[in-house]
């Protein structure tokens, strides 16, 4: 359980991305001038806390184990992955959801049909997801 607990492995990504939730708390609040902690539990937004995880996890793993290890290449085409989902897959999914949303807010104001908006904001901007990357990669150095 002691190793569990100093696993900087684990704990120091962790980190990264607990940073990443309440900057997004903090820039979701100033741009809407008051306290929003709903972004806490939501994806989408600045910075991306899922970037900065994997990112995080790729820069511990390329300090303590080496850029030439097996660990180096499994964590760093995951954050690939993570990092093309993020701005590609959904963030596609989102701006059709806003479409969709558009839609339906057609049918309900012609035909009444009642309906659930979809969330509009899943994915990230390039921005975000660069941003995310940055603090990974800072945590990941500095932890």
């Amino acid at each position: 359980m002691s190793a569990l607990l100093t696993n900087q492995f684990l704990w120091v990504p962790l980190l990264a991305w607990a940073i990443g939730q309440i900057l997004k708390v903090v820039t979701d609040s100033w741009r809407q001038h008051r306290l929003s902690l709903r972004t806490l539990g939501m994806s989408g937004g600045m910075p991306s806390s899922h970037t900065a995880l994997t990112v995080c996890l790729t820069t511990v793993v390329a300090r303590k184990i080496g850029l030439g290890s097996p660990l180096f290449a499994a964590v760093a085409i995951l954050t690939m992955v993570v990092v093309y989902d993020a701005t590609g897959v959904r963030r596609a999914a989102g701006q059709q959801s806003v479409i969709l949303n558009q839609v339906l807010d057609d049918l309900r104001s012609h035909m009444g049909f009642r309906y659930e908006r979809l969330r509009e904001f899943i994915g990230h901007t390039p921005y975000e997801v660069f941003a995310g990357a940055l603090l990974g990669v800072a945590v990941g150095l500095l932890l």
